[in-house]
């Protein structure tokens, strides 16, 4: 397994512990706060329709979930692992670097400045 591989999987791990943490938050705070400002009472934010309630504060409380979900994992995960790969000389989430092509084995994945092919040693002229 690679580190990248492992790095993912622990993000992953962290960000579903977290939904239950953001989860419980939402329930308990801002869809009471929502219901209690529009009014809704003890039945929430929302119509009825031939007797079936449609909930919006539900909804909305869905929506901050998600905001603070998705902050949350940006800020603390993905910020975090730029500024690694950054410091390792890797570009996460931008364009990749230009490469060129060996001549021998065809092999698309050298940078620009090589001038041996990492796959078949063969020397590899500069101007590509």
């Amino acid at each position: 397994m690679q580190g990248n591989v492992i790095v993912t999987a622990v993000g992953l791990v962290i960000a579903l512990a977290f939904s239950t943490l953001v989860s419980a938050f939402t329930d308990n705070n801002i869809t009471p706060l929502v219901n209690g400002v529009a009014g809704g009472g003890t039945s929430g934010l929302g119509f009825t329709v031939n007797g079936e309630v449609v909930n919006i504060g539900a909804f909305i409380s869905a929506i901050i979930y998600f905001i603070i979900f998705v902050a949350v994992v940006y800020f603390a995960i993905v910020v975090p692992y730029r500024a690694y790969e950054a410091r390792r000389g890797h570009t996460v989430f931008g364009p990749p670097a230009p490469t060129k092509s060996c001549p021998e084995c065809l092999s698309s994945d050298l940078p620009v400045a090589a001038t041996r092919c990492r796959h078949c040693g063969v020397e590899v002229p500069a101007a590509a």
